[in-house]
């Protein structure tokens, strides 16, 4: 009947913060009603955030696009009325809630169709409460306790570039995002 090779991905908008729920309430009702071979995957790409805030490193994994559930599907009227009245679920995206299948660019950028399990779906980024121009303190390390200006964050690399003022002259130094602090 239905073909794999067929399934694209859509978009489900729901309520806020009703996407695990939407989620798993529609592979619930997929394994019920026996529609694997019309709903093949169903995903919240979501972000595991490392916030530093007053010294203090905390891992936060947070939803890359609140509100939104993204499916696998094969788009028949019997998976369109299942997925459309799963509680929370307020429609597909797309004009008059008519679904639109993403583009094979837009599925790339978004990494999901590489994506074998929910885990593997989390980026990583870190997010600090300082940026550039701000004044700092250094908390760790052989420079510890020296004050200075941060010149440049990058969180990609968990590096971050502070000028320090040594003998009347500023000294750009190298650290770790986590051996910093803002300024008292």
């Amino acid at each position: 009947m239905a073909d794999k090779m067929q399934a694209k991905w859509y978009v489900v908008h729901t309520y806020s913060g009703y996407e695990n729920k939407v989620a798993n309430d529609l592979a619930t009702m997929v394994e019920s009603r026996g529609m694997q071979d019309l709903i093949h995957d169903i995903k919240i790409p979501t972000e595991t955030v490392t916030e530093i805030k007053d010294d203090v490193k905390r891992e936060v994994e947070r939803k890359i696009f609140p509100g939104y559930v993204l499916i696998k599907m094969i788009v028949t009227d019997d998976s369109w009325y299942v997925v459309r009245n799963i509680r929370g679920c307020t429609g597909f995206v797309g004009p008059a809630s008519k679904p639109v299948p993403l583009t094979d660019a837009e599925v790339a950028a978004l990494g999901v169709e590489n994506i074998a399990d929910e885990q593997d779906a989390t980026k990583h980024s870190v997010e600090v409460g300082y940026k550039q121009g701000d004044t700092v303190t250094i908390i760790s390390g052989p420079l510890k306790d020296f004050s200075g200006v941060v010149k440049t964050v990058d969180t990609e690399n968990n590096m971050v570039c502070v000028l320090l003022s040594a003998f009347g002259k500023e000294t750009p130094v190298e650290l770790e995002l986590d051996q910093i602090a803002l300024a008292d």
